[in-house]
């Protein structure tokens, strides 16, 4: 978040220049930007570009949202000047997280802990519930699948969403619309994690 107008100065100016500086040269490399053309995205100078890297001074409050866009990373971690890698999760689906955009109904998924951001704002990931009443999931096995379905409505503005399926090494999502059938097939395998939204209720799951 950036700060409200009348402390925006003295939050800036607080900021460890250099640190703020050594990372939108980082981001701004990996881009594969030069100076001249990261200055032209934002409308400025190729010389506060340096400056900033520098360490010689902050970017200009104003101009967050457009570098932040630029250098394809949060307005938070510019003003942190540093990135935060997450713990090794060695690829597993273990430590998977789903999110719903309020807005636009947009659904991110993650293997691990990470930055969710849509439509201008950060997204919490949704904390999975186990099974219950209209949420419960019915499972039955046909053939090499399993046939998932749930008794629930599917009016506009409460059906189920999607329906996904982990293992250890995949995920298969299927996504659902409202007045339309609740139930998707996926590959029978062992300790699978079953997933599904409730555009209402949020996110339940099922070990299987």
């Amino acid at each position: 978040m950036i700060p409200d107008s009348p402390m925006t100065d003295a939050f800036l100016s607080g900021l460890d220049h250099a640190k703020t500086g050594a990372l939108i040269r980082r981001l701004r490399l990996e881009q594969k930007l030069t100076q001249a053309e990261l200055a032209q995205k934002l409308h400025i100078s190729h010389k506060t570009v340096s400056k900033w890297e520098r360490g010689l001074g902050a970017p200009d409050v104003s101009l967050l949202p457009a570098l932040s866009q630029a250098l394809a990373v949060g307005i938070e971690t510019l003003l942190s000047g540093e990135l935060s890698p997450n713990d090794e999760t060695g690829g597993t689906m273990k430590h998977s997280l789903f999110a719903v955009c309020p807005v636009c109904g947009n659904l991110l998924w993650s293997t691990g802990k990470a930055d969710l951001p849509c439509c201008g704002r950060k997204l919490e990931p949704l904390t999975a519930k186990e099974e219950e009443g209209e949420h419960r999931l019915l499972l039955e096995q046909v053939e090499d699948e399993w046939y998932l379905t749930l008794e629930h409505p599917m009016e506009k503005g409460h059906h189920i969403s999607f329906l996904a399926c982990l293992s250890g090494d995949s995920i298969t999502l299927v996504k659902l619309f409202p007045e339309g059938t609740c139930a998707a097939r996926f590959p029978k395998r062992r300790h699978v994690q079953l997933f599904w939204y409730c555009t209402e209720h949020g996110l339940f799951q099922k070990r299987v």
